[in-house]
């Protein structure tokens, strides 16, 4: 099954009430995103995966792509550090390739945290499985449907 329906089935399964848009221009970075989606760089879901030092699980963490994760913050929130996945673990775990990780649709589910920052906007743009394809979502929504805990990423 292609990335992209992986998605649009798991958001439909949970109630998301979402529609895909597949585009011409890359959405692989948070500022191509931003600009395709005619919207600022903070409402851009980076969908992040990172690996746990301590029992080598991944986490999915959603940050505003204004924000890079601040790493010595995750590690105070985590008790552990953490390091971004390798694209071999992050497509063998989500079923996607980075640059088109969605919040939704992984293969083998991963506790979801996400970015304070996010639940600013009124709606957000997250990748759908592959880096050209998005959708916009209410954040509380996103944060609701995903089981997210709400976190502080950045300063």
């Amino acid at each position: 099954m292609r990335s992209i329906e992986r998605v649009r089935l798991a958001a439909d399964r949970l109630g998301l009430g979402v529609r895909i848009l597949e585009l011409e221009q890359s959405t692989r970075t948070a500022a191509q995103a931003a600009d395709a989606c005619g919207c600022p760089v903070s409402a851009i879901v980076k969908s992040m995966v990172f690996e746990r030092a301590d029992d080598g699980s991944l986490v999915l963490v959603l940050v505003s792509g204004a924000h890079n994760a601040d790493l010595k913050k995750l590690k105070a929130l985590f008790g552990c550090k953490l390091r971004p996945a390798k694209a071999e673990k992050v497509r063998e775990q989500t079923g996607f390739a980075i640059g088109g990780v969605a919040p939704v649709g992984h293969v083998n589910p991963l506790p979801v945290y996400m970015d304070e920052i996010l639940l600013d906007h009124e709606r957000v743009w997250a990748a759908a499985g592959t880096p050209n394809a998005l959708f916009a979502v209410a954040p509380e929504t996103l944060r609701e449907k995903t089981g997210a805990r709400i976190i502080q990423v950045a300063d």
